[in-house]
């Protein structure tokens, strides 16, 4: 199943400088696929010393917190969500934000093998990981003025009290959000995350008037012929 998630990657967002231009790398979520991730309770997020990222020490998984979205590196892929327990999308390795790949190594709590070697207080070696290609279309990711980073984004710590069966459906996410949470993202790719949930909000509000509607006419038909 994690193999869909990569080829609907692929097909959605070929890698091509044109469509770099257009798209930010956000995959589809598919219902009922795990990552492995399950937090029954809201994460106790530290902030990395010097990064506007946050972790949980205690995790024993690469769970992040950055620009008012929760990050999750799972073997070969990096994944995003709103809520701390998902539902997670796939994101192209050509727009994970700079500030979650810099993350030094001592910081995923759950390293895959190939990390080994690599320096504690370095980020992992993603054009090493990713090939040449990503490489040179990422160029100084790595190179940064610390005094230049942003200020990280508030924690999302109203998601407290919604833990076990008070966690919200999908669908009902982004509205909660909007209510709750005023930060405004800066990444491109957050924005994108959050622009496809509120379009998908919308579209089933829609199908859902729709089918009141629908409802409607057939109760009305019915007391037509009576």
């Amino acid at each position: 199943m994690r193999n869909l998630f990569i080829v609907l990657s692929m097909l959605l967002f070929p890698v091509n400088a044109a469509h770099a231009e257009v798209s930010v790398g956000i995959g589809i979520s598919v219902p009922g696929v795990s990552i492995g991730i399950n937090m029954p309770v809201y994460p106790r997020l530290v902030q990395v010393p010097g990064y506007p990222v946050y972790y949980d020490p205690g995790l024993d998984s690469n769970y992040f917190f950055y620009d008012g979205m929760y990050w999750v590196f799972q073997e070969q892929n990096w994944y995003v969500s709103g809520w701390y327990n998902g539902p997670w999308q796939l994101v192209d390795p050509y727009f994970v934000p700079v500030y979650v790949l810099r993350v030094p190594v001592r910081y995923y709590r759950r390293p895959p093998p190939y990390f080994r070697g690599w320096r504690a207080d370095a980020p992992p070696r993603w054009g090493e990981h990713w090939g040449r290609d990503w490489e040179q279309r990422r160029q100084g990711w790595d190179r940064w003025d610390r005094r230049s980073a942003p200020r990280p984004a508030p924690l999302p710590s109203y998601q407290r009290r919604f833990t076990g069966d008070r966690y919200p459906h999908e669908e009902i996410q982004p509205t909660i959000r909007s209510k709750k949470y005023q930060y405004q993202s800066r990444e491109p790719v957050t924005k994108q995350y959050y622009d496809q949930r509120r379009g998908q909000t919308r579209e089933q509000n829609q199908e859902r008037g729709r089918s009141r509607d629908r409802e409607n006419k057939r109760e009305e038909r019915g007391q037509d012929r009576r």
